[in-house]
């Protein structure tokens, strides 16, 4: 008898849910009749619910959950598949300016003419010299969606050349980058995590040696995530067979713990792994699996504490929701994700509950604390900049030099910066007001002549050379051939 009146309390208590619901809806609907009747402009029901209504529920629950109106799903799932509209370039990005850094054959930037050290002063009509970064970056990556005219400088011409540039799908693969270090030791940067970067990471070590290496470094800065999937898949390369990657937990999801499959053949070189705020979500998993099993030495910064589950729902009309369902556990029981301002976020409490406990161990006992993001074994800083480094920088002084050197001149890779460039870029500084001290120049002089060795090898020989020899001065991968060589 008790059991029953449990069961009709219960009924009666969906009910009147049911019923609540049913009167915020009509109150939601006649606000929205109210406002296509009386709205000083027109309103469609588009507007008020894609952009409107939907969007407002969300963003009180967290800061990912989001509603993709059918553009946007369109634009989810083709990054799932790793293929975006592009144009086939790769430009260095400073402020007011745009230069042509490469150009992959086949591509509609080639096919049109583009080449390395071309200026781009203008995109469908806007003037690249009055927009700051921010305005740039939205205003190629709005131009890569249609056809788009751009104005284009070469260098040594005064002549503006026009050219209409017709976007194409392509491959966009994950894996960017694969070369050597250090002796035995090879360097490989995943820029984020879809259906295809364990295959392409596998391939690229293989080309560097496969188990014949000393040691990888694996960079994951600024790598924003992506398919849990392809993260597991990632782990597996290096992680013993049934060994544990993440747990997953949520209100309504049965916790699930993710590990290693039973046929994996992991790779047994060192590994060091790079981070920074900027590594996120599935680079997180990763990272905090490496850690966990102390199976690899993590080095950069903290990174950005991301461990909501996004599930991904079709709906109606090519739409689509992405919503929080649970969190993200790295093997040691830590949470991923960074506590949520209670404020803001109906989420807040659940992601601060996990953070309660700070100190967790490795499999081998070392100390690792919680609290959100994944924290390095070593703390390693890019270098700050400077007054000159930003002079230079912002006046493209080192793309516009390796541009006119290059017009003058054939490099091959056994090329070096000579004191003899190094006074030719002086004199260029000067004839354009940049004059720095002597003791200013001396302290830079490293710093100049791997910077010019850079953006001549990007011009030259494409930038994957260009980012050999900037590996050389970069501190964390120095940093981590310290501990691997150790």
């Amino acid at each position: 008898m008790l059991r029953v009146a449990v069961a009709l309390l219960g009924l009666a208590a969906a009910l009147r849910a049911a019923d609540d619901l049913d009167a915020q809806l009509k109150r939601v609907i006649e606000a929205y009749a109210v406002v296509a009747r009386n709205a000083a402009d027109p309103v469609s029901s588009e507007q008020a619910f894609y952009q409107g209504a939907i969007p407002g529920l969300l963003r009180r629950l967290d800061p990912h959950s989001i509603f993709f109106d059918p553009g946007q799903f369109e634009q989810v799932k083709k990054m799932e598949e790793s293929t975006q509209k592009g144009f086939g370039s790769v430009v260095s990005l400073l402020p007011g300016r745009v230069i042509v850094l490469q150009t992959i054959p086949g591509t509609p930037s080639a096919k049109a003419g583009l080449a390395p050290g071309d200026e781009i002063v203008g995109i469908n009509g806007y003037i690249i010299g009055r927009l700051d970064l921010d305005q740039l970056t939205q205003l190629l990556s709005q131009s890569r969606q249609q056809q788009a005219q751009l104005d284009v400088r070469r260098p040594g011409s005064a002549r503006v050349m026009r050219m209409v540039l017709t976007p194409e799908e392509m491959q966009s693969p994950s894996v960017e980058r694969a070369f050597f270090v250090g002796a035995g030791i090879g360097y490989i940067r995943v820029s984020s995590f879809d259906a295809n970067t364990s295959k392409q990471l596998k391939e690229s070590i293989e080309k560097l040696g496969g188990d014949r290496l000393a040691g990888l470094v694996l960079d994951l800065r600024n790598n924003p995530g992506g398919l849990v999937t392809a993260a597991i898949e990632t782990a597996s390369l290096f992680l013993a067979p049934g060994t544990k990657i993440v747990t997953v937990r949520g209100r309504s999801v049965a916790e699930k713990a993710e590990a290693v499959p039973s046929i994996a053949q992991p790779y047994g070189f060192k590994l060091a792994i790079l981070i920074n705020e900027k590594t996120a979500s599935a680079a997180e998993i990763v990272t905090g699996a490496m850690q966990d099993h102390d199976r690899a030495t993590v080095i950069g910064e903290s990174s950005y504490g991301k461990g909501l589950v996004q599930s991904v729902f079709p709906l109606s009309q090519n739409t689509g929701l992405a919503l929080t369902t649970a969190l993200y556990y790295t093997p040691s029981g830590r949470s991923i994700q960074k506590p949520l301002d209670a404020g803001k976020f109906e989420l807040a409490s659940t992601t601060a509950h996990p953070n309660t406990q700070t100190e967790f161990r490795t499999d081998k006992g070392r100390l690792v604390t919680g609290g959100g993001g994944i924290r390095p074994d070593f703390v390693v800083y890019p270098p700050p900049m400077n007054r000159l480094r930003a002079v230079l920088d912002a006046s493209a002084s080192f793309t516009n030099f390796a541009t006119e050197y290059l017009r003058q001149n054939k490099v091959t890779p056994e090329f070096e910066i000579t004191p003899k460039i190094l006074g030719e870029f002086q004199v260029f500084l000067s004839e354009r007001g940049i004059q720095p001290g002597v003791s200013e120049w001396t302290v830079e002089r490293e710093f100049v002549t791997n910077r010019l060795k850079t953006e001549i090898f990007n011009q030259a020989f494409g930038v994957e050379k260009g980012d050999e020899v900037e590996a050389q001065r970069d501190t964390l991968i120095q940093k981590a051939l310290e501990v691997l060589g150790s």
